[in-house]
């Protein structure tokens, strides 16, 4: 555990108070309105997003990494939603079993994890077929202009917050096999420039995914994870 880890843990609510206060918590709502049935969320944080999951949610778990963001979001859960299911676990390696939930949440968390592209394998390897996947996310800009402002300050971006905002996010959804259904284009509020674009989005699982010899063979050479 890092001092830095500790230092962004203690700090992230108010990091991140005037972008909610804004229209990042509309955005929390408007997205998980449509959650319903086993839901999983990626990156728990500091549970901000609890107050948003309606009375649709048949079971809530959340996974966080991090101990000392995992230590905050345990007393989230147990004042605003205890029968959710809090556990340590990094979204590259999700301790469940296939085909477990019927959506999956990620807000602000893919642009932070090591490996995104195996984080979204293993997304869709615990969705039901045909499942969801809702998020919020960081994202390279379309823009010429602004994806080189990106490139140019996502040092800094790393070193404050820990995330690299200049990621091809949307590209990497859609190579894990989902297919994006609804989709906005839209600004983070009360942010730097460089971190603005995010996008409100859902994507779907295949009605069908690798399962038994084909997935081991898959998980030999690196599509996907092995769990055993």
């Amino acid at each position: 555990m890092s001092l830095r880890s500790k230092f962004f843990a203690l700090t992230y609510d108010r990091q991140i108070a005037k972008a909610e206060q804004a229209g990042l918590h509309a955005m929390r709502e408007r997205l998980l309105a449509g959650a319903s049935g086993d839901v999983i969320e990626i990156g728990g944080g500091t549970g901000l997003n609890l107050p948003c999951y309606g009375a649709e949610v048949r079971s809530l778990t959340i996974t966080e990494p991090e101990p000392p963001m995992l230590r905050r979001l345990e007393r989230r859960v147990h004042e605003q939603r205890p029968s959710a299911t809090v556990l340590r676990a990094p979204a590259e390696d999700l301790p469940f079993e296939d085909h477990s939930f019927d959506v999956a949440v990620s807000t602000l968390v893919l642009c932070g994890v090591d490996d995104q592209p195996r984080a979204l394998r293993e997304l869709r390897r615990v969705l039901r077929p045909g499942g969801r996947l809702l998020f919020i996310e960081h994202l390279r800009s379309e823009d010429p202009a602004l994806a080189r402002l990106q490139d140019r300050m996502n040092w800094l971006n790393r070193l404050v917050v820990c995330c690299d905002c200049n990621r091809p996010t949307l590209d990497s959804v859609r190579q894990a096999g989902f297919t994006v259904t609804e989709l906005d284009h839209t600004e983070l509020p009360k942010a730097p420039k460089f971190v603005r674009p995010v996008v409100v989005a859902s994507a779907t699982a295949p009605a069908a995914t690798p399962s038994g010899s084909a997935r081991r063979d898959q998980a030999a050479d690196g599509r996907i994870p092995h769990i055993s």
